[in-house]
This record gives C-alpha cells, sequence and structure tokens, in this order.
C-alpha cells in the first residue's frame, strides 16, 4: 500500500483522543495509536500506511538556539517542539492524516495533543 498515491480531499485540523497500543513506550515520541476518536465517532485503525516527524522550529523559537545545537535539535527534536505524522488506514477504509503536536498547551498541560489534520483518497492514474 505504501506505493499507492493519495490526494486530500478533506482538510480537518481537529484535536483527536488516542487509544495506544502495548508499544507506546516514550510518552513525546508516539508510536502509531490503535485507534483515535473523532466528533464522536471511533475510527479503528487497520493500517499504518507512512510515518514520518517534523522537528523545525518555529517562529520565536527558530532564534532561541545557538546553531550547532539548531542543528541537533533539527534531527532529533528539543523539548515541547516537533509532530508525529501517522497516514492511517481506518476499518471503514478511510485514509487520514493524524499527528501528535508536542507543544506543551500551558504550564499546566506540558503534554502535547492529537489532531487529525487531514482525510485523503487515493489518487488515481
Amino acid at each position: 500500500m505504501e506505493s499507492q498515491a493519495f490526494r486530500p480531499i478533506h482538510f480537518i485540523e481537529e484535536p483527536i483522543t488516542v487509544e495506544q497500543g502495548e508499544g507506546q513506550v516514550l510518552e513525546k515520541k508516539p508510536t502509531c495509536p490503535k485507534s483515535f476518536a473523532w466528533r464522536g465517532q471511533v475510527y479503528p485503525i487497520k493500517d499504518l500506511i507512512a510515518e514520518w516527524h517534523d522537528y523545525q522550529r518555529r517562529g520565536r523559537y527558530s532564534r532561541n538556539m545557538q546553531p550547532q545545537h539548531a542543528v541537533v535539535a533539527q534531527a532529533r527534536g528539543s523539548w515541547g517542539v516537533g509532530k508525529f505524522y501517522f497516514r492511517v488506514l481506518t476499518a471503514r477504509d478511510q485514509v487520514f492524516d493524524i499527528y501528535y503536536d508536542r507543544a506543551p498547551k500551558n504550564v499546566d498541560l506540558r503534554k502535547g495533543a492529537w489532531f487529525v489534520y487531514q482525510e485523503l483518497a487515493y489518487a488515481s492514474n
């Protein structure tokens, strides 16, 4: 399935809750969840199509680090910076990009949050 091309059909960018599997080890480096809940419905994940991460520092965070440290942070991330993306096929045969944003929301909510980014469809050749 990885060789399949996809095209976005719905931009969503809304928060979700996830159910993690047994393999979750590090809180700030999540694995693909078993399912996610969005708008009152649960979407069991049937297959992981792809995964990637983005550790780019943006905005004021892009200027608050010495250059030699920024190079290392770009490769492995730094506290509160980065997103982990998962392209998943659900049990309903829908394809979504979901992600975990490591950024803390405030002093009391230091954990990141999960989001559904977009729904995709198989691209026709």
